[in-house]
Formats: structure tokens, C-alpha cells, sequence
């Protein structure tokens, strides 16, 4: 499986990308030649090798041939008409329309407005379509499976935009990142823009640390400002080295010991908090002091869930103070696929071991609506669920 790990010491933008990918090879007749399929007049694209701070990177450019100094307003609706109209592929074409949904989400909530009523300005610019739709088109050219990602220096100070000053990270950029590792090292400018942001928050979902792979090469791309630092975005590329076997993971334990509650109401505090995020929710009868009975409740989570799991223990329960703390752990490679069995369509959960099937889980909902529809045992269902092994 081939993967890219993004290294964004000094931030990220939709050029530093597709610069990165043309240093990687991603061939930049063949770019234009599809960004062509777009329909969009009055630019040309161009690529040179530049040096910054001593590193060689590749600087990625859209020139706009009549550009007055003012961009086009478009709507999403808008822009979703000129990727639709496209001669693109199906599955690039959905995943820029993905990105270009999170921007304006995001811009909707900062402006308090709806999806359809917010105007991009510089987002709505012919170099931002060409930024996102080109590092899609990117991705798909050197056959990349999945992206990883660091941790982002978004940089700090402010930032002019059509709207005034914002302060760095601008609020749309920062509304995207809710839920990603960010830093930042005291550089006074904008280091992830609101294009780079939208990329990868819609197409990463690891952020941290570099997985196991076995490199075959990097790509630098280069940004526009000088910095006290190499103002590059490295993408190490190669193949996920499936030999390491597991993955190392951090997760966030949530504990609190309970001996005054109705034990009725337990389950329904599990699944409220495995609706909000928690990765497994569970509890463990105990003694506590006085030889009392209790019950000790416990969430795995993401840091960035942290907040609104406390908020329903609190509400839900009657403990008095919940402990937090950090754990590492060791996670297969899964992923979950649709089959067609005999009764009709189920999820399963499939993982995999040194790129070997080590388990495959039927989906419980699934299996028990179609034993209540067709009045079949429920055994019977993962029977045949179980059978669907051969297939991957």
C-alpha cells in the first residue's frame, strides 16, 4: 500500500502540495493536461526548482493572465458545478466537492450564516480550485492508498484577508483544525492556510506520528515567503511496511468510581458517550472504601473529545470528579467493507496482521436487522457472514 506522511514543520498550502508531489515525480504535463478538464480560462500553471534556506524544493504557481488584483465570488454551489461539469474522474471529482464542502462548513459557522449563502473570496480564485483539484488529481497520478500527517505549525501574529485582520490562525482555518494536533514556534506569519487545512483535515485522518513504511523518496515543496526557516512542506512517500505488524497509537482514558447511583442508568450513559465520540465505553464492579460495592465507568478517546465526554458523566452521573490521563497503545490496520450475503448487505469489520487477515466481525446491527426482517436466526446470519472470508 503506498502512503505519504506529510512533515509540517513550517505549515502547509495547496501549492507547498502540489509542489511536493511534482518533486516527488508527479509529471506536470500530465497535471495540466487533467486540470484542463476543468474549463477554467485564463491561467497557466509553472513549476521550478528554487532553494530555501538551503533545502531544494520544488515551487508550484498559478498565474492568472488577467488578473486585476480582484477574485471571483462563487458559491459552493458554483463551484460544484464547474468540478460536476468536469471531465474528471467520478472519485477525484467527489473528494474535491468533499473538500470544498469542509471550507464552506467551516465558513458557515464562523460568519453564522448558512452553506449555500457563504461567497468565497480568495477561496472562490481560480489558484485555489487549481490547488485543491490539482493535489487531488496528485494523489490519485501516484497511486497513494492513505496519508498520514505531523503535527502542524500553524505559525502565529495576524493575517490581512478580504474580510480585515485576522488573527493566525484565520477563524475558517482554525475551525477545520478542531481535533488536530497543532503548534506553533513564534514564526509571525501564516503558515497553514485555509486551502491546506481543508486538504488534509478532509483526507488525513492520523495525525502524528510517521507510521512504519519503507521509504522510497521525498518530495519538497516550496512556500511563497521567506522565513527564518526553510519555508518547505516535506512528503516522505512509500510503501506501509506491513513486517511491523501494529501500529503505535495514544488514546485518552476517562475513569470515575461510582457507589451512589442507580445501576439502572449505567448502560444508558455508555451509549450516550459511544454516540460522542468514545472509542469503547465500558464499566467493572469494585470495592471501594468501607467495603462498599461500586462501579468504576470508563471511556477511551480522542484528547479533542475530552470536554463534551466529562460534560455527560457529570450530567449523567453522580461522581464528583473523573480521571484523565493519557495511554499509549497497539492498533491493527482495519477498515470496514459492505459484502452481499445471501440475506442481503452487511458491514464487517476486517484487520489485518503483517498484511494478513487476523479477524473479520460481521456488524451486529446489521446482522440483527436482517434476522428480525426475515425471521432468521441470528446465527445463522454470521454463518454466512463468516463465509465472506475467502473474498478478501
Amino acid at each position: 500500500m503506498k502512503i505519504i506522511y506529510f512533515d509540517c514543520f513550517s505549515g502547509i498550502s495547496g501549492d507547498m502540495i502540489i509542489g511536493a508531489l511534482l518533486d516527488l515525480g508527479l509529471n506536470l504535463k500530465y497535471l495540466e493536461k487533467e486540470l484542463k478538464k476543468l474549463k477554467l480560462q485564463d491561467y497557466k500553471i509553472e513549476a521550478k526548482k528554487i532553494v530555501k534556506n538551503g533545502i531544494s524544493a520544488t515551487k508550484f504557481k498559478v498565474i492568472e493572465k488577467k488578473h486585476d488584483g480582484h477574485h471571483n465570488e462563487r458559491n459552493i454551489t458554483e463551484i460544484n458545478s464547474i468540478i460536476q461539469k468536469s471531465k474528471l474522474n467520478k472519485n477525484i471529482k467527489n473528494t474535491i466537492k468533499r473538500i470544498f464542502l469542509k471550507i464552506a462548513v467551516a465558513e458557515a459557522k464562523v460568519h453564522k450564516t448558512s452553506i449555500s449563502k457563504v461567497h468565497f473570496h480568495e477561496i472562490g480564485a481560480v489558484d485555489t480550485i487549481i490547488d485543491i483539484a490539482g493535489a487531488v488529481i496528485g494523489f490519485n497520478k501516484l497511486g497513494i492508498k492513505k496519508i498520514y500527517c505531523s503535527k502542524l505549525n500553524v505559525g502565529t501574529g495576524f493575517v490581512e484577508f478580504s474580510h480585515g485582520k485576522w488573527p493566525v490562525p484565520a477563524p475558517a482555518t482554525a475551525e477545520m483544525l478542531k481535533g488536530v494536533p497543532i503548534y506553533n514556534n513564534n514564526i509571525k506569519s501564516e503558515l497553514v492556510t485555509p486551502t491546506g487545512a481543508a486538504i488534509i483535515t478532509t483526507l488525513v485522518k492520523n495525525f502524528g506520528e510517521m507510521p512504519a513504511m519503507k521509504l522510497e523518496k521525498i518530495g519538497y515543496g516550496a512556500g511563497t515567503k521567506e522565513l527564518s526557516q526553510p519555508n518547505v512542506l516535506r512528503i516522505f512517500y512509500g510503501e506501509l511496511d506491513l513486517n511491523f505488524g501494529a501500529f503505535d497509537d495514544k488514546i485518552m482514558v476517562m475513569e470515575a468510581n461510582i457507589d451512589n447511583m442507580n445501576p439502572e442508568i449505567f448502560p444508558y450513559v455508555i451509549e450516550r458517550m459511544m454516540n460522542n465520540g468514545a472509542l469503547d465505553a465500558y464499566t467493572m464492579p469494585m470495592e471501594m472504601k468501607k467495603g462498599r460495592h461500586g462501579i468504576k465507568i470508563t471511556a477511551l478517546c480522542d484528547k479533542k473529545d475530552i470536554y463534551k465526554l466529562s460534560k455527560i458523566l457529570f450530567e449523567e452521573t453522580t461522581t464528583l470528579g473523573i480521571r484523565i490521563f493519557p495511554a499509549g497503545r497497539k492498533k491493527l490496520e482495519r477498515e470496514i467493507k459492505t459484502i452481499n450475503i445471501k440475506y442481503g448487505k452487511i458491514r464487517v469489520k476486517i484487520s489485518r496482521l503483517n498484511g494478513k487477515i487476523k479477524n473479520m466481525a460481521p456488524e451486529y446491527e446489521d446482522c440483527v436487522k436482517i434476522a428480525r426482517n426475515k425471521k432468521i436466526p441470528l446465527k445463522e446470519i454470521y454463518k454466512e457472514a463468516n463465509k465472506s472470508k475467502n473474498l478478501f
